[in-house]
């Protein structure tokens, strides 16, 4: 699972392109059902804890900055023994590419950042 770009739309992933907020598992992309970090629950986060093999870390964009999520969604997370990094959604798909890059069984939780339209290469941007 790599993802290759995003804009304020969705992303691409894989070569694919994904509208909207979107949940990356190890071997799939499903469409996400929120709308901004204040709609993330214990419900939304259901989806990384039902799957085998256990996802390590699961990291979360939550648009063009960090946001804090709401404590009880994190505690619940701990508590199945998934860690939790919630950065902006720019450097959590930096960070998503380079756990998977590492081999960990990560999964993201993905809200595009609001603004231009312009796709913005993380291949290139790495190089």
């Amino acid at each position: 699972m790599y993802i290759d770009s995003y804009n304020s739309r969705g992303f691409m992933i894989n070569g694919n392109r994904v509208l909207g907020p979107c949940a990356l598992l190890p071997h799939s992309v499903v469409q996400w059902n929120v709308g901004s970090h204040q709609d993330i629950t214990e419900d939304s986060f259901s989806l990384f804890w039902l799957l085998e093999p256990r996802i390590e870390i699961v990291v979360v964009g939550t648009g063009d900055r960090t946001e804090r999520l709401q404590s009880q969604v994190l505690q619940a997370m701990r508590q199945r023994g998934i860690a939790v990094e919630v950065q902006d959604t720019p450097n959590a798909c930096a960070t998503f590419n380079f756990l998977c890059h590492e081999g960990r069984v990560t999964g993201a939780a993905l809200i595009p950042p609001p603004g231009g339209t312009s796709l913005t290469s993380l291949g290139q941007a790495a190089q």
